[in-house]
């Protein structure tokens, strides 16, 4: 398989939509339009229940887990070169998280926000990184209650959490920071609600924003 071949796969396996199928299986909706609008496993949580939202989790993080450790081992005609087999795994597993945010299965329409498909390749490739990073997830979850506070600052932690273990020579340090950058570009409705003290918490009553609204904002 050449490289263009892998990271196109783990696009396609990236936009495979798990929260809007379980939307259609269990319940005939879609999920898009009810809630947040987002397809990621919040909004699968709130409309669906606990059971179904940590299927979809585990689903989405293995969409990108599983490219960047099954796909390098295929590639033929690699450039020969320092590191370019890195390189290819890391741009595997960035196609992976784009796919899940702009899905080609659904026409680009919708998508999460990439958190979970990102712990996935994180997972793959630098778990004590990613450890540190969900420790700092639980903590904010914790004294906030609020998911996408707890998805935000773990994202903006995880550039230290590579630097910490890998350290500042390693291009994930790069690959990182602009995860960083995309899980706050995809949250931006939700720094809105945020900022405005209407985002939705974890026990409280009251649902997330009209989906509407979060559609013409981006979706997790």
């Amino acid at each position: 398989m050449p490289p263009i071949g892998a990271l196109a796969i783990g696009y396609l396996a990236g936009s495979i939509p798990f929260a809007y199928l379980a939307g259609r299986l269990l319940k005939g909706i879609d999920l898009r339009t009810v809630g947040s609008g987002n397809l990621g496993a919040t909004n699968v949580y709130r409309t669906l229940g606990a059971p179904a939202a940590v299927v979809v989790l585990l689903l989405d993080a293995l969409k990108g887990a599983l490219p960047v450790i099954l796909l390098p081992g295929v590639v033929t005609n690699l450039r020969p070169g320092i590191g370019s087999l890195q390189l290819l795994t890391l741009g595997i597993g960035v196609t992976a998280i784009l796919g899940h945010a702009k899905p080609i299965f659904l026409l680009w329409k919708g998508g999460g926000k990439g958190v979970a498909t990102t712990a996935g390749v994180f997972a793959a490739l630098a778990p004590t990184a990613l450890a540190i990073v969900l420790g700092l997830f639980v903590v904010i979850l914790w004294r906030t209650r609020i998911v996408s506070v707890a998805s935000i600052g773990a994202a903006l932690g995880l550039p230290w959490a590579v630097l910490m273990t890998i350290g500042p020579a390693s291009p994930l340090v790069a690959v990182s920071i602009f995860v960083a950058l995309f899980v706050l570009w995809t949250h931006r409705a939700n720094l809105a609600r945020i900022k405005a003290g209407t985002e939705p918490r974890i026990g409280k009553p009251g649902s997330a924003a009209p989906a509407a609204a979060s559609q013409k904002k981006g979706g997790r």
